[in-house]
């Protein structure tokens, strides 16, 4: 009689069965698709320029519809050539750039300059302008051109800053840098004032540039030379300086800088000096020798 237990058999254990880790195949290297033009901004064409006589009202028209450029009519007549990108417009006379502003032109009124003949331009004949710059560190020197006024002041920002009746009715550059305001004409330096504007103050001055040169040099001190009087003082650029009545009826020699602005005469007598003096005022010099006087017979 067979029993309950031989009825039913042992389960064998199924052998383990061995994973063998799948070889990973290198992936296929995907082609990269190309970014959407709409997410690429377009590259800035190149700049243009052109040459141009400037009218009898001295306001040269780029395109007449979207800028305009004022240069005076003491320019009418002359020739100039117009360097302009999408950011900048140089306007140069006698191969001097005598105006930079920002630019309102795009791409498109580029080409339309090409199609009247606009010829693809150089490198640019100077910095950009300010407003086409970003943001300055408040160390960067900034160039302007200006003219004096036959009473020898200047317009910055709708201030009136005192350059000198010796420069009047002079185009001179205008150097804004910390607060120091150089004047520079014919390529030197001639005149040092306080800027009307504090170093980290960025007035928007009309043609302004970022200044790309060194500061030019100051011309040499010249001399002067005076007979003392008898009492004693002697007058230079309409300033009294009093040297002493020891040095009366002697010629001496004061050294004094007709442009730029210096705080003092240095007043000598055989090479030592004798007396230093604060200027008070820059007017200028007018006269060199000292009067010798012939004696009364």
């Amino acid at each position: 009689m067979a029993t309950l237990a031989s009825l039913f058999r042992p389960n064998p254990q199924p052998e383990p069965v061995k994973v063998v880790p799948a070889q990973r195949s290198e992936p296929a290297p995907v082609s990269a698709e190309p970014v959407p033009a709409a997410l690429v901004l377009a590259p800035s064409v190149h700049a243009v320029e052109f040459d141009t006589v400037l009218p009898a009202s001295g306001q040269v028209s780029i395109i007449p519809s979207v800028q305009r450029i004022r240069l005076g009519v003491g320019r009418a007549g002359l020739r100039a050539r117009i360097w302009v990108d999408e950011n900048t417009v140089h306007v140069l006379v006698n191969g001097e750039v005598v105006k930079t502003v920002p630019s309102n032109l795009d791409a498109e009124h580029l080409h339309q300059l090409k199609l009247r003949g606009a010829r693809p331009a150089g490198p640019p004949p100077a910095p950009p302008s300010v407003d086409c710059v970003g943001d300055l560190p408040s160390h960067q020197a900034l160039e302007v051109e200006r003219t004096v006024d036959p009473n020898g002041w200047i317009n910055l920002a709708g201030q009136r800053v005192k350059i000198g009746s010796e420069l009047a009715n002079r185009r001179i550059t205008v150097r804004l840098d910390g607060h120091l305001l150089h004047a520079v004409h014919d390529g030197l330096l001639a005149k040092t004032l306080p800027s009307p504007f504090t170093s980290g103050e960025r007035p928007r001055l009309r043609g302004a540039r970022v200044a790309a040169t060194q500061l030019p040099p100051a011309p040499a001190a010249v001399s002067v030379e005076r007979k003392v009087p008898t009492d004693g003082v002697v007058m230079v650029a309409r300033q009294r300086l009093r040297v002493g009545r020891t040095y009366a009826g002697r010629i001496v020699t004061i050294y004094v800088e007709i442009y730029v602005e210096d705080t003092h005469f240095r007043v000598t007598y055989e090479g030592a000096e004798i007396s230093l003096h604060a200027r008070k005022d820059q007017h200028p010099v007018t006269r060199w020798k000292a009067k010798i006087h012939a004696p009364k017979i």
